[in-house]
């Protein structure tokens, strides 16, 4: 019972998220209840579960979290649409990435997640606050007098009868 009461307890708070089964929040809620939060849940929205049998079928539940479905679906459109499939994964094209490697991308990830879960993105070309200050600074355009918008409109009309 000190186990229990020395856990962590979260209610997953979805907001305005769609809650259907197998949404993404639902695939974070069970990353967190399995790394030891204690996060009260049922497990019918997982995908894998069999609403016949009331049976969560751990396979394809692992499937989903190394995105099998993703492999599949890149498969299936690599088959029937090239053109659709190379605008749909041209980050993965460019990255080198197949549908057979996929498996091996997250669990890459994984580990590295386990290795260092703190870890920082390097930052290689930030920029100071003076830069992004005086990138960010918005100067009010001189307004014009009545004879330089009379002056404008003829050159208009004069550029409009020129063509």
């Amino acid at each position: 019972n000190e186990a229990e009461s020395s856990t962590f307890k979260a209610n997953l708070d979805v907001g305005l998220h769609r809650t259907s089964t197998g949404a993404r929040v639902f695939g974070a809620m069970k990353g967190a209840s399995d790394g030891g939060i204690l996060v009260p849940h049922s497990e019918k929205r997982f995908p894998g579960y069999d609403i016949e049998t009331k049976e969560l079928d751990a396979e394809t539940l692992k499937n989903y979290i190394f995105g099998q479905h993703v492999a599949e679906y890149m498969e299936t459109l690599a088959d029937d649409d090239e053109e659709r499939y190379k605008s749909q994964f041209q980050q993965y094209i460019d990255d080198d990435v197949e549908a057979d490697g996929l498996e091996e991308l997250y669990s890459e990830a994984h580990a590295a997640i386990r290795e260092d879960p703190w870890k920082k993105p390097e930052r290689s070309n930030t920029k100071s606050k003076e830069e992004w200050k005086a990138e960010s600074k918005k100067y009010k355009t001189q307004r014009l007098t009545k004879e330089q918008k009379e002056q404008r409109v003829k050159e208009r009309i004069a550029e409009l009868r020129a063509e």
